[in-house]
């Protein structure tokens, strides 16, 4: 009797001891890894299994979470600015190309509306935030600070800046992505030589946000161990439910859209399902494995040259939808900001969420290329609507399993674009793809 009560009684600690042992061996096959996902998900592990073990002390490490959302937060205004001038002002051949260039837009901008669309009905489906409950104090402070205005006619007049400055200092992200946009306009109005040294200064900024943007990752495992510590500590283990139910309302999404708005946009297309499917399983591949669009391009452009498209579509289609056609980004965005709303016990309504919708279609165009560079279109927009940051590190946890998952479909959804945009304009299939593409599809 008293071996099984001290056996009971050390049965915890035992437990624990084993816990921290694969934890640390996690650590080392990570440390064999160049890349930061392995690391991510052992500070998620670790920062878990601290706050089931010390809560107390725990919850002492929100400060590090803090940290990493104030870097991300010096990220956002300049890398939507940078961006979407560069998207608008970028194509200005779009007066060349005519005809090509409206249909491209026209398609981007249905297929991203169906992709929001998809994921806004998944997340209201499965409720996947609800429960993850924003601690009192928190939710306190965002409520301090204003909802988002409801009348048609505020929101309409807080669409639009009044000081570009005093927007970006108050996280007002529509704001600033509408004077970019207007910004962007004007600039590809402007001849070759004049526009040429400010879009190539707007070029060079969006590069080196994305470079900043690197250097904040680094700080990403150490920020998602503190959150994840600090959230386990004053919630519990039940978040990581919730979690679960994310992960499996996001790949649902995702299969519902390629089954639901792809496969009959390539029928109707009459796309070569088979030949395409085949093709384009290599860029996906690497699309998947990297998490990184942009790291696909090469292998995506040559398989559609060898598919049949002609290469001056091909060379339009595919880089322009890097900006305008970003399917498996915004349904994660879709996702991913009404699961925070739910988990702060937000109410919102079908028209504040179209709004949000609207919002992320602006401010996520050319953020597709770099690995988890949709977190600082979320935060963006979490900010303008005041709704609380916190669940976004608890997202950060499996987010690198969604963001293989909605690479690989911004990849294919390009693909896809070519094809149809060739098809629409009579091109698919005349123009033979050149030698070298061929012996490159043959390797």
């Amino acid at each position: 009797m008293t071996g099984c009560v001290l056996g009971g009684l050390g049965h915890r600690p035992f437990g624990e001891v084993l816990r921290w042992v694969a934890i640390a061996m996690f650590a080392i096959l990570a440390a064999r890894r160049r890349t930061l996902t392995p690391w991510i998900f052992v500070a998620m592990i670790a920062g878990a299994e601290l706050g089931f073990d010390a809560p107390h002390f725990a919850v002492h490490l929100r400060v590090f979470s803090d940290i990493f959302l104030r870097l991300i937060k010096t990220i956002v205004a300049p890398l939507i600015f940078a961006m979407l001038v560069t998207g608008i002002a970028g194509h200005a051949d779009l007066k060349s190309v005519g005809r090509m260039g409206i249909k491209s837009l026209v398609y981007f901008e249905v297929l991203t509306t169906l992709a929001l669309v998809i994921g806004l009905v998944a997340i209201n489906l499965t409720k996947a935030g609800v429960g993850l409950v924003v601690p009192a104090d928190i939710a306190a402070n965002q409520s301090l600070t204003g909802v988002a205005p409801t009348h048609w006619d505020e929101f309409l007049l807080r669409i639009f800046p009044e000081n570009i400055a005093k927007s970006v200092a108050e996280g007002q992200v529509l704001q600033v992505a509408v004077f970019a946009v207007l910004f962007g306009i004007a600039l590809a109005g402007l001849s070759q030589a004049r526009r040429a040294p400010v879009l190539n200064l707007c070029e060079s900024l969006g590069e080196v946000m994305f470079k900043f943007t690197n250097i904040v990752m680094y700080f990403a495992p150490i920020g998602v161990g503190g959150a994840m510590a600090y959230t386990v500590g004053n919630m519990g283990l039940g978040v990581l439910v919730n979690l679960g139910k994310l992960l499996l309302t996001f790949y649902g999404a995702l299969t519902a859209f390629a089954l639901l708005v792809l496969l009959p946009v390539a029928l109707i297309a009459r796309v070569p399902i088979r030949r395409f499917l085949k093709v384009v399983a290599d860029p996906a591949t690497i699309a998947f494995a990297t998490a990184n669009s942009e790291a696909a391009l090469p292998r995506a452009m040559e398989a559609m040259e060898a598919l049949g498209v002609p290469r001056r579509i091909v060379a339009f289609v595919i880089p322009a939808g890097y900006s305008f056609n970003l399917d498996g980004s915004t349904l994660y965005l879709a996702l991913a900001s009404i699961f925070v709303a739910q988990a702060a016990g937000r109410h919102m309504s079908w028209g504040e969420q179209l709004l949000m919708m609207v919002t992320l279609m602006l401010t996520s165009k050319g953020v597709a290329g770099v690995s988890r560079a949709s977190l600082v279109v979320l935060l963006g927009t979490l900010a303008t609507f005041h709704l609380p940051t916190e669940p976004v590190f608890v997202i950060l946890g499996i987010d690198a399993l969604m963001d293989m998952a909605r690479t690989m479909i911004n990849v294919v959804g390009n693909c896809l674009a070519s094809v149809v945009i060739a098809q629409w304009e009579g091109q698919f299939g005349v123009e033979a793809p050149s030698p070298a593409v061929i012996e490159g599809m043959a390797e």
